[in-house]
């Protein structure tokens, strides 16, 4: 994948007091940099995530790039959108793209990586050991922090096939909804940690040193630790940690090397958040915390904003012409309210109600500019309807691309 570029996210940083407003979001400059190699999408959940990150991908091809969407997200939406049957652990491709790139997704199978990666690393005899060890079963499952592991290992391993076989010159990542979004930046270091502990340690020193090393004091906790668990319990345990430890030693050094290709210049994060008090909240988390590990942010998506209903009419106004007209239809020399009457006061309330709608909007926004003056960023009208094709996905993307 390309790695020359025209257009660099920036590095965010504390804004201080003479800090300039970074205003908005070119997303065609950087859907079209050559060196804008990957796109990360986070953010809260329910906030569109899922749609932006495939509209971005779907823009992206049909501007030429050969791109490839991953996510994470449990969700089955993206599928749906795309008008693939089911995503799987491999890029599907996505019929229907107009232009001269191209467009394949994929979904995180969380077990399936893992078990692509205990094949991968160890002999086959090996590998069905540690595939059939309850330990294993159980981590690869649903052991909490696996997922961000996987995505790690997923990311390196499709960024490695593409420099190797220029399959793609973009890779399009969705991630989980929530602030798990970023766990997975701290995979390498909890790995580390978890590897390194004394725990484990303890359970790998039979395995690692000759019997001589065993002491009277690691007998005795190895004695306690099997009458407590059991023998079989502890038996597995330790051959799981065995096989963790050997098999997995390169997935600590890769996933520190998908880390840092994180922070390379080549990719790009985007915050994507709702025009709403907590998920504006949320989204100062996350470019607070791209800040701390200093991740190039290119800027923040306002999804789903209310459309301005236009006119000069203010809610004040509104409301205050709707009042006059319902005192008006029930004042004594009123013989009823007519129909029209009570339309029009009905539809006075709608526009005042839309108009206070956008004007909260807007200073929501407006605080986060301004605690933020460095992100940049694009408003993203709410559509009528759910999005559910690529034609729906073409016109999100389009919305993406007028920035205002």
């Amino acid at each position: 994948m390309a790695r020359s570029s025209t257009h660099r996210p920036s590095r965010v940083g504390p804004a201080g007091p003479g800090a300039r407003p970074a205003g908005a979001l070119d997303v065609d400059a950087l859907l079209d940099d050559p060196g804008t190699g990957i796109i990360v999408c986070c953010g809260s959940g329910g906030v569109g995530k899922t749609t932006t990150s495939a509209a971005l991908a779907l823009r992206a091809a049909e501007r030429g790039r050969k791109v490839v969407v991953l996510t994470i997200d449990p969700a089955r939406r993206l599928a749906q959108s795309m008008g693939i049957e089911a995503l799987g652990n491999t890029p599907s491709p996505v019929v229907g793209v107009q232009g001269s790139g191209s467009l394949e997704a994929m979904m995180l199978d969380m077990k399936r990586t893992f078990d692509e990666v205990v094949l991968a690393q160890a002999s086959p005899e090996k590998a069905q050991q540690i595939l059939a060890n309850p330990f294993y079963i159980a981590l690869s499952s649903s052991f909490a922090g696996t997922q961000e592991y996987m995505a790690m290992e997923k990311l390196g391993q499709i960024h490695r096939d593409a420099q190797a076989a220029g399959t793609y010159d973009l890779i399009v990542v969705d991630t989980p909804p929530s602030r798990s979004a970023l766990d997975f930046l701290d995979a390498p270091e909890r790995l580390s940690s978890f590897l390194d502990g004394r725990f484990v340690r303890l359970l790998l020193m039979p395995a690692k040193g000759p019997a001589k090393l065993m002491t009277a004091g690691i007998g005795l906790i190895t004695n306690a630790l099997t009458k407590i668990l059991g023998a079989q319990f502890l038996k597995d345990l330790q051959t799981f940690v065995t096989a963790l430890d050997t098999v997995f030693g390169g997935f600590r050094q890769r996933a520190q090397e998908t880390y840092s290709l994180l922070k390379a210049d080549g990719t790009a994060f985007l915050v994507v958040a709702a025009p709403e008090a907590d998920a504006l909240r949320e989204a100062e988390y996350f470019v607070e915390r791209l800040s701390e590990d200093e991740m190039p942010l290119a800027g923040l998506v306002v999804n789903r904003a209310s459309p301005d209903p236009g006119g000069e009419l203010s809610a004040d106004e509104a409301m205050a012409a709707s009042e006059r007209l319902r005192r008006a239809g029930g004042s004594p020399t009123s013989s009823s309210t007519s129909p029209t009457s009570s339309l029009t006061a009905g539809l006075l309330r709608l526009h005042a109600d839309r108009v206070r709608m956008v004007e909260r909007e807007r200073t929501l926004r407006e605080r986060f500019a301004t605690a933020h003056p460095q992100v940049a960023t694009v408003v993203v009208p709410a559509l009528a309807g759910d999005v559910h094709d690529l034609a729906g996905l073409r016109r999100v993307g389009d919305l993406l691309a007028c920035s205002d």
